[in-house]
């Protein structure tokens, strides 16, 4: 039944057919074809995968992201990105890493930390100069920080999904995220001075602090949030409350980019946003019952134990896995989809739950890059009227670059788990 379920997803997946469908159709085909439970189980597992009260964070942290998308920070931020790394070598390229790093922690999203940051900045990098295929190969990569650096709608899945602590996820997050962003200024210094990118005029230290006090309530939502959830005041989902509520005083209050008019057109692309991903939580959670139901997670236990596989073997064979996974599809149900397979697996061979998510989440924003499913491809080749095939290749330095970071951060655990055992 296993090789029926896969083959299934499969085909449906080379027909083009949505992921949310593709993986309901494949389950219920196999389930009548198997006998394995009644149709009616479908519609239950499906209610039951969605009704989860952490989930309930991932509307309000999208409506929070739209909210401050639309709120006018994306300005205030670049402007203080701007005024603390503008003046190096590659200025303006490490402010898009700079900037896309801050928006991150408050949007959630790779499309929309590449879309709110690009529309800017892609512009204004080919008007100094820089090359349209490196500038808009920089933001897409940079836009991938959005499901790493927390709060992630993806971290949010694996807590989920794996049965562990959402704030353990997020804290977890920050020192990779780090990491990773640290990786990609040093490529971007690297390449401009190799091409003779300059930086731009430096800004005195006034100049510095009226930046900071322009961007600091949009940095302080991080803080709000993060602060709150490890200082006991809310649990993550109450968190996520407080940032839409946040959100809404920052950017009609105080911004005012937001009208009264415009709400209604933010909670709907909230709205549609929240259906499409809890949609795919539930066909996918369907998916995973029935794999549990047909023993295929203790399957490929037995399969590694039987070929005596190492954890340094299992975690390079599992980077592939996921890589390749992340090629073709998107984050969120490649992260439902595969934590019930692979994390027996990991745990078995005494690999940190926590760890292993990390290594998820950075794998699968690669994805976020590349071909065919890349979405930050997609967008910045919008806004720079780039071939997607022209930016594919573009943006091959840096899918090495990135995966040069998972390998690091695969095999050095103490980045991710560090911080949680600090504030535990």
């Amino acid at each position: 039944m296993g090789g029926l379920l896969f083959g299934a997803v499969i085909v449906c997946f080379a027909l083009g057919v949505p992921i949310a469908v593709a993986l309901g159709l494949a389950t219920a085909l196999t389930a009548l074809v198997g006998d394995t439970f009644g149709l009616e189980v479908v519609p239950q597992q499906i209610f039951n995968s969605m009704n989860s009260f952490p989930l309930m964070a991932i509307p309000f942290f999208i409506l929070a992201g739209y909210l401050m998308q639309s709120g006018g920070i994306s300005e205030k931020l670049i402007q203080f990105a701007s005024a603390i790394v503008g003046h190096i070598t590659g200025g303006l390229a490490m402010v898009v890493v700079v900037t896309s790093m801050f928006f991150a922690a408050i949007s959630g999203s790779g499309a929309a930390t590449t879309a709110a940051i690009g529309s800017i900045m892609i512009p204004a990098m080919i008007a100094r100069g820089y090359s349209d295929r490196f500038a808009s190969a920089n933001q897409a990569v940079s836009g991938a920080l959005g499901i790493i650096i927390p709060p992630s709608i993806p971290l949010i899945l694996y807590a989920i999904a794996a049965k562990v602590s959402v704030g353990d996820m997020f804290i977890a997050g920050i020192l990779p995220g780090l990491f990773v962003t640290a990786s990609l200024l040093i490529a971007a210094y690297v390449v401009s001075r190799k091409r003779g990118y300059k930086g731009v005029e430096r800004t005195d230290f006034k100049g510095l602090l009226r930046s900071f006090r322009g961007a600091i309530l949009a940095l302080l939502m991080p803080v709000i949030v993060l602060g709150g959830i490890y200082g006991g005041v809310f649990t993550p989902t109450e968190a996520a409350v407080v940032a839409v509520a946040y959100s809404l005083i920052v950017g009609v209050l105080v911004y005012r980019k937001i009208k009264l008019r415009d709400l209604l057109g933010i909670f709907s692309k909230s709205a549609v946003t929240t259906a499409i991903v809890m949609i795919v939580i539930g066909t996918a959670g369907l998916f995973g019952f029935l794999i549990n139901r047909l023993g295929i997670p203790t399957q490929i236990s037995n399969m590694f134990a039987e070929a005596n596989m190492n954890v340094a073997v299992f975690i390079i064979v599992v980077n592939v896995v996921l890589l390749l996974t992340g090629m073709f599809i998107e984050a969120a149900a490649a992260i439902l989809i595969l934590v019930p397979i692979l994390l027996p697996v990991a745990t078995g061979l005494g690999i940190d739950p926590v760890h292993f998510g990390i290594i998820m989440v950075v794998n699968l924003a690669i994805g976020l890059i590349t071909p065919p499913v890349g979405i930050n491809l997609f967008v910045a080749s919008q806004i720079s009227n780039l071939k997607i095939a022209v930016l594919s290749r573009a943006i091959i330095p840096f899918v090495a670059i990135l995966f040069v970071d998972v390998l690091i951060l695969s095999f050095i655990p103490a980045i991710s788990t560090w911080l949680p055992q600090v504030f535990k």
